[in-house]
């Protein structure tokens, strides 16, 4: 793996500046230290292989009522991520699964997004699948809160910042399985197993096979593959917190290109984006402007930022978000 991303470990006391460093420069890091069990990985990791080995019709099951509803199964060929920053572009090569907070409708957030942020998880007739994604997710939606008091004391803001901006935050667990078997058809020009895109809220944590396939764009503009160090999460950022830091970090451009050569190839990821609550208002942060460097973004309430995005690359609109990438666009 190239030397471009740093790895943070979470218990030392220079993390706020190392992820400082890291979100500045490429907007990508690796964390240790991260405290979830390793039987929680092994859980969750055994759960997606036994789901995605199920015959088609099962997982029909779980697929939601329409594509505006993120939970359940999305078959190969069903998105294409590009959408999402306005680029029209063949379909991607994955199949995923979403879940999303375990919902109360007694909480009257919960209740008013029933049909949308808040929908019930679909899930799958299959023996201690829910309760391994479960966990992980709570696992996993602990240490996005933990990160994000990191973030902030590296922002020079109080750690406790992000805390009522995403005590409901519409936070989705999105298993991506990256399958090449024998007799695939063949890849189209200019597609990929996941199109080019940012991601569109906080911050993404990321558990993915050391298989060849995600590609960043480095600081130099160039594509360079990454796999995480063994025992670690990759981190990046989202749109979100681009703006509110005036592009002081990076919403980095990433992709996972097909494999090369021929036969079966697998590659196995899972993505934990952490939002915004819906209401929360992201303006730019006022140890992020200068008088050299003053505000780029006007304010935008994060859920509209969000559906924005979810439109393009599920529903294959082309998204009306405000782009970060600025002169990195010519890259998509």
């Amino acid at each position: 793996m190239p030397d471009v991303i740093p790895v943070v470990d979470l218990a030392d006391a220079s993390a706020a500046s190392a992820v400082d460093d890291a979100c500045s420069r490429i907007g990508f890091f690796q964390i240790a230290g991260h405290g979830v069990p390793d039987d929680v990985i092994a859980g969750l990791l055994d759960a997606m292989d036994r789901f995605f080995a199920l015959p088609e019709e099962r997982k029909r099951a779980v697929v939601p009522p329409s594509m505006a509803i993120n939970r359940g199964w999305s078959p190969v060929g069903k998105e294409s991520l590009a959408y999402s920053l306005g680029v029209e572009a063949p379909p991607d090569l994955f199949e995923a699964f979403n879940t999303g907070h375990e919902v109360d409708y007694t909480d009257p957030v919960h209740a008013a997004h029933r049909d949308g942020f808040f929908a019930p998880n679909l899930w799958p007739e299959l023996a201690g699948f829910r309760e391994a994604f479960v966990t992980y997710f709570d696992e996993v939606a602990a240490l996005a809160h933990r990160l994000t008091r990191v973030v902030a004391a590296g922002l020079g803001m109080p750690e406790t910042f992000f805390v009522d901006k995403t005590d409901h935050s519409p936070d989705v667990l999105r298993v991506n399985w990256y399958q090449r078997a024998d007799g695939s058809v063949p890849v189209l020009p200019g597609q990929q197993r996941m199109g080019a895109h940012t991601d569109y809220g906080v911050l993404t944590i990321l558990l993915a096979d050391r298989v060849p396939g995600l590609e960043i764009v480095a600081p130099g503009g160039d594509w360079v593959g990454v796999q995480p160090e063994p025992g670690c999460f990759l981190v990046n950022l989202g749109d979100l917190l681009a703006q509110w830091t005036n592009d002081r970090w990076r919403s980095t451009l990433h992709r996972v290109v097909p494999p090369t050569g021929e036969g079966e190839c697998l590659r196995r990821s899972a993505a934990f984006f952490h939002e915004a609550n819906s209401d929360a208002l992201v303006e730019v942060l006022p140890t992020c402007v200068t008088a050299d460097r003053p505000a780029r973004y006007e304010p935008v309430l994060a859920g509209d930022h969000l559906l924005a995005k979810l439109r393009g690359s599920r529903e294959l609109e082309r998204s009306t978000a405000v782009s970060t990438l600025g002169e990195r666009a010519n890259v998509v």
